[in-house]
């Protein structure tokens, strides 16, 4: 037994880190419940994994029990955006990395289609100007046959 200035000291230790803060599961469940209010009720859910205290390998576990579906995007805009569907219909995972390639942000979105993927107001005006001023001109770009 190790001694501390003359006092026998026991040091326990668990040798490892507890492999689960146990998140995983309550996590699905929440994932069931939302999924179960976008049938019901058609309301969108978000829940922010890197607010979630997770143990070491916690996070990868919950990742591989949604699994990967058939539905992936990726965007480039001030950084990388990954996106795909859950191997569970309406389960979106998203992960959104900054200009140095570090993630920023990861959540998992209940929903039909994630926001980040829907059409912008602004966006669906600019390309209405865009498209009528091509189709405008039409003449000008197919060299004028008369």
């Amino acid at each position: 037994m190790a001694q501390l200035g003359g006092i026998d000291v026991r040091v326990e230790s668990p040798g490892v880190l507890p492999e689960s803060h146990g998140n995983v599961v309550p996590l699905l469940h929440e994932i069931l419940h939302a999924l179960n209010e976008l049938q019901r009720q058609g309301r969108s859910t978000t829940i922010d994994l890197r607010s979630i205290p997770f143990a070491p390998g916690d996070q990868q576990r919950l990742l591989d029990t949604l699994g990967k579906g058939e539905v992936e995007a990726s965007l480039d805009s001030l950084g990388s955006s990954a996106i795909y569907e859950s191997s569970f219909v309406g389960v979106w995972v998203v992960e959104h990395k900054n200009a140095s390639g570090e993630v920023i942000a990861l959540q998992v979105e209940i929903t039909t289609i994630p926001e980040i993927l829907k059409s912008q107001a602004m966006d669906i005006s600019d390309s209405l100007i865009r498209l009528s001023e091509q189709l405008s001109a039409p003449a000008e770009e197919e060299g004028q046959k008369a």
